[in-house]
């Protein structure tokens, strides 16, 4: 797997091992396209590594996020949802689109010109008037999917 090597790296430059619970909670992050909570974790690992526990997906989750390497979201569903940071995904940067009633999430990475001129310049008017080095945004859209909104 590809993105393991940068994985181990990461982990390693900030004094971590990347033990079996990280690297099968890494795996199946890898593989799959949807926005997993620990809980959904849990369910995935548990019928072929019942020996780690919740409380395990947790704590490798929250180091995971502190180094970087997952990025942790809260879509309003009552449970954090986690994906891989850009670097160790196969993804590209990416907004979200939510949906207020049936929850799902989609990722979209087709943005329109103007929402590039608009971000391009949100960024540089941050930078200027807080005087921060901008490395990254996550934008979150909300609202009722079509398969949610009533007829008419």
């Amino acid at each position: 797997m590809k993105h393991c090597h940068k994985w181990g790296q990461k982990l390693v430059s900030n004094g971590f091992r990347l033990t079996v619970a990280r690297e099968v909670i890494l795996d199946i992050l890898t593989n799959t396209d949807q926005h997993l909570s620990a809980e959904d974790i849990y369910l995935t690992i548990h019928p072929h590594n019942p020996g780690i526990g919740l409380t395990t997906i947790y704590r490798t989750l929250e180091l995971l996020v502190q180094t970087g390497i997952v990025l942790k979201f809260d879509f309003g569903h009552g449970r954090a949802k986690y994906e891989l940071s850009e670097e160790y995904s196969y993804k590209k940067h990416h907004h979200h689109v939510i949906c207020k009633k049936c929850r799902r999430i989609v990722d979209y990475s087709d943005f329109f010109e103007q929402e590039q001129e608009f971000i391009r310049k949100a960024e540089e008017e941050l930078k200027n008037k807080f005087h921060f080095t901008i490395e990254n945004h996550f934008i979150q859209f909300y609202g009722i999917c079509p398969e949610c909104k009533p007829p008419g």
